[in-house]
């Protein structure tokens, strides 16, 4: 991967990255015919059938955005992209704080009332470009809004590297307390920066096999639960769903009776809000995903699935596994003793007695945490060096190594992975609590952005006389799920925060990390609007047109390539 200020948009993710350096170009050689766009950037055609498809297809109201990325992206790649990317410690670790909060049922309740993004897939498989959410908001909605859509989505990005870092600690103190919190972080942060500065191309490789590491030990451990659950443990115990009898299914959270239930399962949803998430990365790859008018459809629908599978089935594992009320998860969460396991999975491998697995697991997690971490610092870094491309960011972040890396980029990210450091004087998990809260409300917003883009581009649909009929993809239910959709993910980022407000809960960082983004995002907003002028596109002035005739040329045009091995005809077959 090349990232240099002439690059444009490059991939959005070291999967994709992955995918770059190592497939064989499928289509026509995109890089065959340089034309002039201006003054200062040279870009290169994608299709030699259209001279400006790379100006058309991904102009907006960003002034210099081109995509000069390659369809290759293959259908199980988009969807390993989606998946890979949302899989991570919040299943594996975090997740048993919930459990300890809400309960095993409140927490299958909760994480069972997912939103379906299908309006964001109605809009990528119309228009497929790269980052398409972010600046859909600037093409369909306004200019400033895309730009807060920016800094939000490399804040939720940023914020999630710190939060990798307290997990790595966390799950480390389950072999030893020996090494200082300080210390690991320091390593921990030279190694991202080592990693994102000197060794792009190797990581994204890794990186990408990695993720199927995480599907495969995610099937793992739902396997593993229903064997052990039926007796197949060396205690012989068949304990069923014994927990969930005792000490109960829900768990009353800081209220007793019915009260204290409902705050359990609103404190579920509020966790699944955090974890969950799938179509947005999905979306990221859309620039560089074959055929995408016929691929992406069924990307969405698979990830959404498969994840909801991999999230609802994870949720009731750990359910079964782990009492709420377990000591050991307590004090790993709560006083962050050494030897104390934060997995469920692996406290559950420590009470049946099951040798040598739990060290395993923990290492498998401790590896996957690390690379999500990393994962994070690529995500985060790219992103701030597309805001700076297209002017909506100091100029100074395009600055890149020989190796093409934005430098700057990667800088601010390493600084804002200093934050870890807060736990050395707060505990990892107090520290962990307040990134999930910071994260949750960036991710909450993210959604709500989606969503209304959504109905802002539907309303232009109508206005302009396009049938929804002619549209390569329509999902069910709209816009009412999208009013419904946009409300609650609005309403939930006011809701997420709530508990500091409970008597004897007030807690200024927990209030900061909590509600940050619900005051930034507007004041990037309005900033940008008041110094740049922009204004709220009416419907009739939403511009639908651009790109659509290139991208409907390249699916008229598109010769499918049969599979030429056994395991791709089988990857086709599950993936198609």
């Amino acid at each position: 991967m090349s990232h240099s200020p002439n690059s444009g948009h490059e991939s959005h993710t070291p999967m994709t990255a992955a995918i770059q350096s190592a497939e064989p170009i499928l289509l026509s050689d995109p890089e065959s015919k340089p034309t002039k766009m201006d003054k200062e950037i040279e870009v290169t055609d994608k299709d030699s059938s259209s001279a400006n498809r790379a100006t058309s297809v991904d102009s907006g109201s960003m002034k210099s955005t081109y995509d000069h990325t390659h369809r290759k992206l293959k259908p199980r790649h988009v969807q390993l992209i989606g998946i890979g990317g949302t899989i991570g410690t919040a299943l594996y670790v975090q997740i048993g704080s919930g459990l300890r909060t809400s309960g095993p049922a409140s927490l299958f309740i909760g994480f069972s009332l997912c939103i379906n993004m299908d309006g964001l897939a109605e809009m990528v498989t119309y228009l497929p470009i790269s980052s398409p959410f972010i600046r859909f908001a600037g093409r369909y909605v306004d200019e400033a809004l895309g730009v807060a859509a920016g800094y939000n989505f490399f804040i939720f990005e940023a914020a999630l590297v710190p939060f990798e870092i307290v997990a790595v600690s966390l799950i480390i103190r389950y072999w030893t307390d020996a090494i200082p919190v300080a210390a690991m972080n320091v390593v921990i942060i030279i190694l991202y920066g080592a990693l994102n500065l000197f060794a792009v191309k190797w990581y994204g490789e890794a990186e990408f096999w990695l993720s199927l590491g995480k599907v495969l030990l995610s099937i793992g451990l739902i396997f593993y639960t229903f064997i052990v659950m039926l007796g197949g443990n060396p205690l012989g115990d068949r304990f069923g769903f014994r927990y969930w009898n005792e000490p109960g299914a829900f768990n009353e959270y800081y209220k007793t009776g019915d009260t204290g239930k409902f705050l359990g399962v609103l404190a579920a949803v509020i966790t699944a809000s955090f974890t969950i998430a799938g179509p947005d990365y999905v979306s990221m790859a859309a620039g560089e995903t074959i055929n995408p008018r016929k691929v992406l459809p069924k990307a969405f629908n698979g990830v959404f699935y498969r994840l909801t599978a991999f999230f609802v089935l994870g949720v009731l594992c750990v359910g079964i596994l782990v009492p709420y009320n377990d000591k050991t998860m307590a004090d790993a969460f709560d006083n962050g003793k050494p030897g104390a396991a934060a997995s469920p999975y692996v406290i559950s491998m420590d009470r049946l007695k099951i040798p040598i697995l739990p060290d395993i697991v923990n290492a498998v997690i401790l590896t996957a945490s690390f690379s999500a971490g990393n994962s994070y610092m690529y995500c985060a870094s790219r992103s701030l060096y597309g805001l700076a491309l297209e002017g909506k960011a100091p100029r100074f972040l395009t600055k890149c190594t020989n190796n093409g890396v934005p430098v700057y980029c990667v800088g601010i990210v390493l600084i804002v992975g200093l934050l870890s450091f807060l736990q050395v004087s707060n505990g990892a998990s107090v520290v962990l609590n307040w990134f999930v809260n910071l994260v949750t409300a960036s991710q909450l917003i993210n959604f709500s952005v989606v969503t209304f883009t959504f109905i802002r581009f539907k309303k232009a649909l109508a206005a302009q006389g396009i049938a929804r009929e002619t549209l390569p993809y329509r999902s069910w239910f709209q816009p009412y799920i999208a009013y419904f959709a946009c409300a609650s993910t609005t309403l939930m980022a006011f809701v997420g925060g709530y508990t500091v407000f409970l008597p004897g809960n007030w807690s200024i960082p927990t209030f900061l990390f909590s509600y940050t983004m619900i005051g930034v995002f507007p004041i990037i907003y309005f900033g940008w609007k008041l110094f740049h002028g922009t204004k709220l596109l009416k419907p009739e002035e939403v511009d639908l047109v651009t790109g659509v005739p290139e991208i409907e040329e390249y699916t008229r045009g598109f010769v499918v390539i049969p599979p030429k091995t056994v395991v791709h005809k089988w990857c086709q077959i599950i993936f198609e």
